[in-house]
């Protein structure tokens, strides 16, 4: 009786112990589906490339190197192009742009090895003068200003004023994206007005030059910026997430990461936090679209 039951009393602890494993398993389960991190993501990144984008970069990687102390991601601007063709060198290992690698890259051989990874979505607003004294622009009236057609206000229902253009230099993914969307089969004259290589720059130009128009993405109108200068409505409708997940405005574009070849390691864990649901509501509040709401 005394063996039998210290054979029982074995078994019980036996049974005890396997039932202790299986809850442990099935806690990782669930913590690796809830998207908790198991392992420490650690290494060396350095992106580069689009400003409208550099923002929303640079917070994410003060965000997830805050988390994984032995990760360190450093960003950087220089425009779209520079993102495209400095990630197909090998220089950094993240290229920033507002426009597919294809639009932008130089060495034609190399375009099949680089890899687009869509982390966002942006619009961009045309911004003026405060003293310009139109609302709203027609894609036509935009045209005309941007190639030449229309030189003064009045002409497109402003006040007598000589329009001064500001353009954003051949580099800028954002002039891409104003071309593609807004311009599309018609050429910006770069004869007229100036060119800024940064929205700073577009900022001051525009509130120190009357008469003045330009564009920037709608990220830069954030916090201390949000009344720093004015934007117009195209088409009467306005520069919103809701508007462009509904279709109804048409100058946005996604925001991509570029790698050459497929992400992995610390490149990979760092797009996937860019674009992924924990830094979501980080991104609308920093006037940027989440990918969820534009899949």
């Amino acid at each position: 009786m005394v063996k039998g039951f210290k054979v029982t009393m074995a078994a019980l602890v036996m049974a005890g112990a396997l039932a202790g494993c299986g809850n442990s398993k099935e806690s990782g389960a669930e913590k690796e589906k809830s998207g908790a991190k198991t392992e420490e993501i650690s290494g060396t990144l350095t992106a580069a490339g689009s400003t409208a984008l550099q923002p929303l970069a640079e917070e994410a990687a003060n965000e997830i190197t805050g988390k994984n102390p032995n990760l360190s991601v450093t960003v950087q601007g220089g425009g779209s192009g520079t993102g495209v063709n400095q990630v197909a060198a090998g220089a950094i290992d993240i290229g920033n742009s507002d426009v597919p690698s294809a639009d932008k890259i130089e060495d034609k051989t190399q375009a099949d090895k680089l890899v687009d990874t869509k982390v966002a979505g942006i619009a961009f607003a045309l911004v003026v003068n405060k003293d310009v004294k139109v609302e709203s622009l027609k894609e036509e009236q935009i045209q005309g200003i941007f190639s030449g057609k229309y030189k003064n206000w009045k002409e497109v229902g402003g006040n007598d004023e000589k329009i001064n253009v500001i353009n954003r230099p051949a580099s800028s993914g954002t002039r891409a994206t104003f071309e593609k969307t807004i311009m599309k089969d018609v050429k910006v004259d770069d004869s007229i007005g100036t060119a800024q290589d940064s929205s700073g720059a577009v900022e001051q130009s525009i509130n120190t030059t009357p008469g003045s128009v330009s564009y920037l993405a709608m990220s830069y109108f954030v916090g201390d910026k949000k009344d720093s200068l004015k934007t117009l409505k195209i088409n009467d409708v306005e520069p919103t997430i809701e508007n462009v997940s509904a279709e109804k405005y048409p100058f946005w574009s996604y925001e991509y990461m570029i790698t050459n070849g497929e992400p992995k390691d610390a490149a990979k864990e760092f797009i996937n936090f860019v674009s992924g649901e924990e830094f979501a509501a980080k991104v609308e509040e920093m006037g940027y679209i989440p990918m969820s709401e534009l899949e």
